[in-house]
C-alpha cells in the first residue's frame, strides 16, 4: 500500500522537538553525558500536596467516567479566583472560561473554529512552533511578524501591509514570550487591542509563563486592559507554574463567542481532562503557594550563573526578566542549527537553535534553565574547554 499524506502534513515544518529528542536519544545510546538546555520542561517536581489530591480523586470510581467538555464547575470557579487575585480580572466561570487539556491543545484547535481557507493568521517569528503548525492545519496562510532585538521582540504593526491586515482573522501573541524570554509593557497591550477593533482580528495571547519572573518583575495580563475581553482570550496552563507538564491541564479565558467556538472543535475531538486530574488543579489553584517564590528564587540564581558564565566566555546574553529561557546570539555570526550541532558533538550540551522558531529566530541559541546550578556550572566549563 502507498501512503500519500495530505497537503497540510506535506506543508507543515517538522516538529522541532522532535528533532532534537531524536538527536538526544542517538547521544545517550553512545554512553555520552549531556547536559539538557533544550525543552523546556521544568526538573522540579509537582508540589506534594497536589499530588496527594490526585491520589486521593483517582481512587474516587466517580472520576473513573467521562468528563464534562466544559469541565468541572468548581475548577472553573477556582480559575476566576486566581485570575481575580492575580491580575484583579473579573471572570464569568459558565462562559468565559474553559479548561484544556494543556494549553497546546487549546491553541491547536483554535484556528480550525475561525480559519477558512486562505484566511491570514499573524504570527510571532520566532514562535512556540504551535501557532504556524495548528493554522497550517487548518488551512491559514501564516503571515511572519518579525520579533526584532531593535524592537524589544515586540512585533511592529506598521510594518505589516494594509492589505495584510484586513485579512487576518486572528493574530498569536506570547509575553512573556518563548523563545526571547522578552516581557510586554501597557503600551504595547493597548496598541493589540486597537488593531484587533480596528481589523477585526481575533487575540490569541498565551500567557503560559506568566508566573516566571524575576528581580521584582511582575507580568501583566492581556485581559486586564479595557476592550482586551471584546477582542481576544488568552491561554493559560498549571504546567510552568506548578511544575505539572506531563499532568496537560490548562485553560483558555476571555470572549464568550471565541471561547464557544473553540468549545464546539473540542466537543468533537476529545472528550475532556480525567477528572482526578481536575480536582488536582483545584487544589495547585487554591492550595498553597509558597513553592512559586521559592521556585523564582531558583530560577534566577540559575539564570545568573549561566548569564555569568556566557559572558566570562565572550558571549552576548541578557539577562531576563521573565520564563525560565535565555536567548543568545551564536558566537560568530554562527547559523544556529550548525552551532546547537556543534555545543552537542563537541560538549555534550543540548541547546535549541533559533532557527526552529522560525527564521527571524535565525542567529540565536534559546538555552532553558531546567538543569541544576552545578550542571549550569559544568557546561560553561566544557564550552570553555571543548570550543
Amino acid at each position: 500500500m502507498k501512503v500519500k499524506y495530505s497537503k497540510r502534513l506535506e506543508n507543515l515544518p517538522p516538529y522541532l522537538f522532535s528533532e532534537i529528542d531524536k538527536a538526544k536519544r542517538d547521544a545517550r545510546r553512545e554512553g555520552r553525558d549531556l547536559i539538557d538546555f533544550g525543552v523546556g520542561d521544568p526538573d522540579l517536581p509537582t508540589p506534594k500536596h497536589i499530588i496527594e489530591k490526585l491520589s486521593e480523586a483517582a481512587k474516587d470510581p466517580r472520576n473513573h467516567r467521562y468528563a464534562l467538555d466544559q469541565g468541572i464547575g468548581k475548577l472553573r470557579r477556582a480559575i476566576a479566583g486566581w485570575y481575580k487575585r492575580r491580575f484583579n480580572v473579573t471572570l464569568n466561570p459558565e462562559n468565559e472560561i474553559l479548561p484544556l487539556i494543556g494549553s497546546k491543545e487549546g491553541i491547536a484547535h483554535m484556528p480550525l473554529a475561525f480559519l477558512n481557507p486562505g484566511d491570514y493568521v499573524l504570527a510571532p517569528d520566532p514562535c512556540y512552533p504551535p501557532y504556524r503548525g495548528s493554522s497550517i492545519l487548518s488551512d491559514g496562510q501564516v503571515f511572519s511578524m518579525p520579533l526584532l532585538v531593535e524592537n524589544n521582540f515586540l512585533p511592529d504593526f506598521k510594518e505589516i501591509p494594509l492589505k495584510i491586515r484586513k485579512r487576518a482573522k486572528l493574530m498569536f501573541l506570547n509575553y512573556p514570550n518563548n523563545p526571547t524570554a522578552a516581557v510586554a509593557n501597557k503600551e504595547f497591550y493597548l496598541k493589540v487591542i486597537d488593531f484587533a477593533f480596528k481589523y477585526n482580528t481575533i487575540i490569541a495571547h498565551d500567557a503560559a509563563y506568566s508566573e516566571l519572573s524575576y528581580d521584582g518583575y511582575r507580568p501583566m495580563s492581556f485581559l486586564e486592559f479595557k476592550g482586551a475581553k471584546d477582542s481576544g482570550v488568552e491561554f493559560h496552563s498549571l504546567s510552568k507554574t506548578y511544575n505539572m507538564t506531563g499532568w496537560r491541564i490548562g485553560w483558555v479565558c476571555g470572549n464568550a463567542d471565541i471561547l464557544s467556538g473553540i468549545a464546539r472543535v473540542k466537543s468533537n475531538i476529545d472528550s475532556g481532562i480525567f477528572s482526578a486530574i481536575q480536582i488536582a488543579g483545584i487544589e495547585a489553584l487554591n492550595g498553597p503557594q509558597e513553592h512559586i517564590q521559592k521556585m523564582r528564587a531558583l530560577y534566577q540564581e540559575r539564570r545568573d550563573v549561566l548569564c555569568a558564565g556566557l559572558e566570562s566566555i565572550g558571549w552576548k546574553a541578557s539577562i531576563p526578566q521573565a520564563t525560565f529561557y535565555v536567548w543568545v546570539p551564536a558566537p560568530g555570526g554562527s547559523d544556529s542549527r550548525s552551532f546547537a550541532k556543534l555545543l552537542l558533538k563537541r560538549c555534550d550540551i543540548v541547546a535549541t537553535p533559533g532557527i526552529g522558531f522560525g527564521r527571524y529566530g535565525e542567529g540565536y541559541i534559546r538555552f532553558a534553565l531546567t538543569v541544576s546550578k552545578e550542571r549550569i556550572q559544568e557546561a560553561i566549563e566544557r564550552i570553555k574547554k571543548r570550543l
